[in-house]
């Protein structure tokens, strides 16, 4: 039996992905949430053979969801499941670790033939990223002094929310952290990425896919 996560934060992609793997033998989904700290939450304790991830995640986003599973729940193969066909954040979820990148609209035969494959240890892309993603990431392999590695995870996070938004007072609310510690995150990780501004930091988190445009 394939035990099977979901995080959408539309629930009517929750339940067609569902419907489609329920509909075949062989799949069991433990659990559904529509956000990505839940989605940590819910693989680390479940510890499921596959989940199908949404990139564009309150709270945590689908990037930081693959960094984070990467050490609490390696086994844990994820498929991403994105309405994203542009090559950042495409590059970026196979670069953080996804096995299988699908696109929504998808049909039924796609997402079970994505699921097989994925369960067996290979890799998926949607027919239409194939060749590019591929040559992209043989023409464009990771780069060491890439400055979104420098961060930490709590970096990435307050990121996160910095790019949605949100003030120090209410990230440290979120996080549970004092504003000072906050504020300091918050500078350290803009000088890492040598961003001056809010707008450069829009900007950046939309170039590498961490928010929507």
């Amino acid at each position: 039996m394939t035990t099977v996560v979901l995080a959408d934060d539309h629930e009517i992609v929750r339940k067609g992905v569902r419907s489609v793997l329920e509909g075949e033998s062989g799949y069991q989904v433990l659990a559904e949430v529509a956000d990505g700290l839940a989605a940590v939450q819910a693989v680390e304790k479940l510890r499921p053979n596959l989940l199908f991830l949404d990139l564009s995640l309150p709270r945590l986003n689908g990037i930081e969801v693959l960094r984070q599973l990467r050490s609490v729940a390696p086994a844990t193969r994820v498929l991403v499941l994105s309405m994203h066909n542009d090559e950042p954040y495409v590059i970026e979820a196979l670069r953080a670790g996804a096995a299988a990148y699908l696109l929504k609209g998808s049909d039924t035969a796609e997402i079970l033939h994505a699921a097989r494959e994925v369960a067996a240890g290979r890799r998926f892309l949607s027919a239409p990223l194939s060749d590019w993603a591929i040559s992209a990431l043989v023409s464009k392999p990771a780069d060491a002094n890439d400055p979104l590695a420098t961060l930490s995870p709590r970096e990435r996070e307050v990121l996160q929310y910095a790019a949605e938004g949100m003030g120090n007072s209410e990230i440290a609310e979120k996080l549970f952290l004092s504003p000072r510690t906050t504020e300091t995150h918050r500078t350290n990780l803009m000088r890492k990425l040598n961003l001056q501004t809010q707008t450069d930091l829009v900007r950046f988190a939309i170039r590498r896919g961490l928010i929507e445009a």
